[in-house]
């Protein structure tokens, strides 16, 4: 189905391109299912073509990004903890929630600068920045340049990997998949060291 949408977003004109590219940025931060990365690899990949500029695929994903994790910031800060607690829904757990506030009260901003570089936790980072009552000039900001570090590692590399689709596909999958596992792997990690800490914390007192 993904392959079929392509297709048919090649050939489309390119300002409508653009669009396509934006919105799908901003639907892969409020709803993580959407393979947003790979509409942007294919992007990238239209500009290894020259069918599209890279200017505008940078911008047009960016902002696309950006403006969905500002819109689930508002979310959060709108709707409040309990809200999202008493849920408990599917794509913003409570326990996922209660987490990042504690990651929140411990990192802060800093979580919000590296927004995009942990998979899978976007939006939660998005939704429990906005019950945190983070400032939200600060954290547009931040999210800004988030979005747009990712974007430019993300777009330039794909774009130096060719004018093979299905080459590019596959090896910025491989790519992404091999960054994901590393990531987890890094906050098992983190969280075995708090774990050990705490109970060693706790013989000690």
């Amino acid at each position: 189905m993904l392959d079929r949408f392509l297709e048919l977003l090649n050939a489309l004109p390119e300002h409508v391109i653009y669009v396509i590219l934006g919105v799908s940025a901003f639907v892969e931060n409020v709803f993580p299912p959407i393979p947003g990365d790979t509409i942007t690899a294919f992007g990238a990949f239209l500009v290894g073509t020259q069918k599209l500029h890279f200017s505008g695929v940078y911008i047009s994903t960016t902002v696309g990004s950006l403006m969905g994790f500002m819109a689930l910031f508002w979310v959060g800060r709108l709707l409040g903890r309990g809200f999202f607690v008493e849920r408990d829904l599917w794509l913003f757990k409570a326990r996922d929630i209660q987490r990042a506030e504690a990651w929140f009260g411990r990192y802060g901003y800093f979580l919000i600068l590296m927004n995009r570089f942990f998979p899978g936790i976007r939006s939660v980072i998005s939704i429990a920045g906005g019950i945190s009552g983070l400032r939200s000039t600060r954290v547009g900001f931040l999210a800004l340049v988030s979005c747009a570090v990712w974007n430019l590692i993300w777009i330039g590399f794909g774009y130096t990997l060719g004018t093979n689709w299905e080459v590019v596909k596959e090896r910025m999958t491989y790519i992404l998949a091999r960054y994901n596992l590393a990531i987890l792997m890094a906050f098992a990690v983190v969280i075995v060291i708090l774990v050990l800490a705490r109970l060693k914390r706790k013989k000690g007192s």
